[in-house]
């Protein structure tokens, strides 16, 4: 089973500033991490290329420092990364990022099974992994929060959802978006990181996964961000209830729902 997992680096911080210009997030001199719902991807991806063998290859869309995410994925099991850097990819948007992935899904071939984490924490979209699925014509479940069974031609899975979850059972190829109740990410060894640190990263420019240019980048992206504005304050006053469970019980139940309406 080929198995491609496709991870994001995103900003450590919540401090992170957006330029008023692009109204893009500024990334440069901030601390960078993998996005922490791709390592619940990367753990199942690993999972079930032990049950079923294979390989596991993560895919990386980001600047040169990248890499080092990348680097994290193949030190807790996955055979090798990949990296899409190239200035012409800057300033895509949800769609012509799922494209340019899916394109490079295309370049690698034979892939069985897309695995991305349910969302980034920085853009919080969950857009790319069914966008992943459209662009390449491949059945889709998100949300999963548990794979059943793999056959050699299908995949069945649990989807969450608000009531529960779905029973789903797709043909392969697929892409599955995981939640982090999926598994359990394993701990880097010390030797998962040396092979790691050994291991050469391929860079693939828009050439090299046969991309159109129109369709990459700020001039390929469909959509804009023209305004942004920080979520207002929260509501931080306290109040000291006093008296029996039972007063104390609806006088909290009142002011919740004051506070919920305010």
């Amino acid at each position: 089973m080929k198995i491609v997992v496709c991870i994001k680096q995103v900003p450590a911080t919540t401090d992170a500033k957006i330029d008023p210009e692009t109204k893009r997030i500024v990334r440069e001199g901030i601390q960078a991490i993998l996005n922490p719902f791709d390592t619940y991807a990367v753990e199942e991806a690993v999972k079930l290329r032990n049950q079923f063998g294979g390989e596991v290859i993560t895919l990386c869309m980001g600047p040169p420092k990248a890499e080092v995410s990348l680097r994290e994925s193949i030190s807790v099991g996955a055979d090798k990364g990949i990296l899409l850097s190239d200035r012409a990819f800057g300033g895509s948007d949800t769609w012509a990022t799922s494209y340019a992935l899916a394109k490079a899904i295309e370049k690698i071939g034979d892939v069985d099974l897309v695995l991305c984490g349910k969302q980034a924490i920085d853009g919080d979209t969950a857009q790319v992994g069914p966008g992943i699925a459209a662009h390449l014509d491949y059945m889709q479940a998100t949300y999963v929060m548990a794979v059943d069974q793999v056959t050699d031609d299908s995949i069945t899975v649990k989807r969450m959802h608000e009531d529960g979850y779905d029973i789903c059972e797709m043909k392969l190829p697929a892409v599955l978006t995981v939640v982090k109740g999926i598994n359990i990410p394993r701990v880097p060894t010390l030797k998962g990181r040396l092979a790691s640190e050994k291991e050469e990263i391929p860079v693939w420019k828009p050439d090299d996964i046969g991309a159109d240019i129109s369709k990459i980048g700020l001039d390929g992206s469909p959509t804009r961000v023209v305004k942004t504005n920080p979520p207002p304050a929260r509501h931080t006053s306290s109040k000291k209830i006093e008296g029996s469970p039972e007063l104390c019980a609806k006088e909290l139940f009142r002011e919740l729902r004051l506070r919920s309406i305010l």
